[in-house]
């Protein structure tokens, strides 16, 4: 035994090297080896189970091992510009500034345990905690860390990240314009010349929601598989990237806390933007659990949300990665399902994609019919995507990725406002699969219009890049994907974006042309073929509206929607006045991220699922 060091307790002896220790300076020995048994039922280390169950303070811990190895504890350590992101982090060990200055530690596990069993006592050694050394790091490397977070995708691969410059801007407004002032002055013609063109995008958005519709897409798992042992889980990561968000951070946490999977195997990341300083207070009026930890983004350009993610995804530590947005609550059992698909799964299956659904669903007309497009999309659209094997433009929120292959196509595009839809493409142009999890993550829908047209006009800006970036060299893309996953991918950017903006206007035309009585349907031959093509377009696109929303209604038992199916025509009208705000706003702010506002939720489907926390929030802003 090294002079000066005390030594240990007879009732600290079976305890795990560790976190004996602690038996020195004034922790129950019962309770520590309580804490031991419980860690090797979870299969991770004893000071992990500890520090995630807040059974003892990170500061405390790391405070009595400093003084057990009579090294110094550093609450701000000065580190070296050498130190390393997100290395230094993840070692747990970084330069301390000056010639001889030494190092600092934070460790873990594995090496905590090695780090007591030497004894090892230096000048040049000191202790911190991994918050205070995060913190660090991003003290000493914060704007080469918002650069990275930025820049990595166009510095790795350029023909993959978003470029719109004034030229592509400018030759997209020039083809508008010159098809407006067609339809001015000669209507008949430019719209025959237009909807011949588009023709093939719409036909092929309408076969692809129809044959969704006739797949089965269970809301349950059908083949579940029997309860994986905790100790046999993988570590988990959450990412969740908040911005304004202290009227739901309680009801996040509390979301959070319900998963079904063991807290000492989380590992969640709560990403702040560095001016947010009223979620920062709300996050730490609330208890935080040791499993979460609060992650601000240093100051830098763009201000999205994929930066922001961008910032947290090199800390990851673990196996499986998922995003969940500052108002989910997941299913419980999300998680657990997750790793059983991912073992049954090939490893090019990348991600997994949960269902989203609409929780206030009676807050007004707006959110029930927000409620049964959502239920389209994620119940039945995008599971019979995954089913025929094509690309799949992922939603913003609920998507489990296998972490080794998301830091491997680095990221996000920090640059694209529907970083999701980009995500989902690039995955399947670099050879990876999306496949659909059957299982639900409630979301909040906005409740006003202005605030639904603000989010919607950012979705379509950000398809308009997405569909951009990955046709600017259509030979790749075909290569890439063959022939019919590339149509796929140009029917979900292309064929959305266009329909978006001209179907209303074909379908007014039609109905216009219909009512009024002065079609001549055996005028020519040429007229009754346009004509035909017309009708099989609008009652296909009609069907194409209607079919996957029954379904879908169905699924969900949500049969007291149905009434409101007639009125999803004039919804989808609004989607159309949001891509036409979208054109606008790409050419005046094309990387602005419209926030959209939560917490203001009057009703909830699920019952009363959070909602104390909600209103304890409400009551603090009055």
């Amino acid at each position: 035994m090294r002079q000066g060091l005390a030594e240990p307790s007879p009732q600290s002896t079976a305890l795990p090297v560790e976190i004996g220790f602690l038996a020195h300076h004034g922790h129950a020995p019962e309770t520590l080896r309580q804490a031991a048994i419980l860690a090797r039922f979870a299969g991770i280390s004893a000071d992990e189970f500890l520090l995630k169950h807040n059974l003892v303070g990170e500061d405390d811990f790391y405070r009595a091992l400093a003084a057990e190895l009579r090294l110094p504890f550093l609450s701000a350590p000065p580190l070296s510009q050498a130190a390393l992101y997100p290395d230094s982090i993840l070692a747990g060990i970084a330069p301390l500034a000056g010639l001889q200055a030494g190092f600092v530690t934070a460790p873990r596990g594995a090496a905590l345990a090695r780090l007591l069993g030497t004894r090892l006592r230096s000048r040049t050694l000191a202790i911190t905690s991994p918050s205070r050394l995060r913190e660090a790091v991003f003290r000493r490397q914060g704007p080469w860390i918002a650069d990275r977070a930025a820049s990595d995708l166009a510095r790795w691969a350029p023909e993959l990240a978003t470029d719109l410059g004034y030229g592509q801007i400018t030759v997209l407004f020039v083809v508008l314009t010159v098809t407006a002032f067609g339809i001015g002055h000669a209507p008949g013609p430019t719209l025959a010349i237009i909807g011949a063109a588009l023709g093939p995008l719409f036909l092929g958005m309408i076969v692809l929601r129809l044959a969704a519709s006739v797949l089965k897409n269970s809301l349950e798992p059908n083949d579940e598989a029997p309860r994986t042992e905790d100790a046999a889980l993988p570590v988990y990561t959450i990412i969740a990237a908040l911005y304004r968000e202290k009227r739901v951070a309680a009801t996040l946490i509390q979301a959070l806390s319900r998963l079904d999977y063991p807290a000492a195997k989380l590992d969640i990341k709560l990403v702040l933007e560095s001016d947010d300083r009223e979620t920062l207070d709300a996050l730490r009026a609330v208890d935080l659990p040791g499993n979460m930890e609060i992650v601000v983004a240093p100051k830098g350009e763009p201000r999205t949300k994929p930066r922001a993610l961008n910032v947290a995804l090199p800390l990851a530590r673990g196996r499986f990665t998922v995003i969940y947005d500052a108002e989910d609550v997941p299913d419980p059992g999300q998680l657990r399902l997750a790793v059983a698909r991912f073992a049954r799964l090939p490893p090019q299956v990348a991600c997994l994609q949960a269902r989203l659904t609409i929780d206030n669903t009676d807050d007004s007309w707006l959110t029930r019919l927000f409620t049964i497009e959502y239920a389209a999309l994620f119940d039945v659209f995008n599971p019979g995507l995954a089913e025929i094997g094509s690309p799949i433009p992922l939603g913003g929120t609920s998507n489990h990725f296998r972490t080794s292959v998301l830091k491997a196509v680095h990221g996000w595009d920090a640059w694209n406002v529907t970083e999701d839809a980009d995500l989902g493409l690039r995955l399947a142009r670099l050879g990876y699969e999306v496949r659909d999890l059957p299982s639900s993550t409630l979301e909040e829908a906005p409740v006003t219009l202005g605030s639904w047209m603000r989010q919607r006009t950012r979705w379509m800006k950000g398809f308009v890049q997405t569909a951009t970036t990955h046709s600017r060299r259509p030979w790749v893309l075909l290569r890439q994907l063959g022939v019919w996953r590339c149509y796929g991918a140009l029917v979900l950017t292309w064929g959305i974006v266009l329909s978006a903006l001209f179907y209303p206007l074909f379908s007014v035309l039609f109905l216009a042309e219909w009512f009024s009585g002065t079609t001549r349907l055996y005028a020519s031959r040429w007229d009754t073929v346009a004509w035909f093509y017309s009708l099989t377009l609008f009652l296909s696109g009609t069907a194409a509206i209607m079919i996957p929303a029954l379904v879908a209604l169905h699924s969900r038992r949500l049969w007291r929607l149905w009434p409101w199916l007639p009125l999803l025509p004039f919804y989808y009208g609004l989607v159309s006045i949001a891509a036409w705000r979208g054109l606008w706003e790409l050419a005046t702010a094309t990387f602005r991220w419209n926030k959209t506002s939560h917490g203001h939720a009057r009703t909830s489907r699920a019952g009363l699922v959070l909602r104390s926390t909600r209103r304890e929030w409400s009551a603090r802003d009055h």
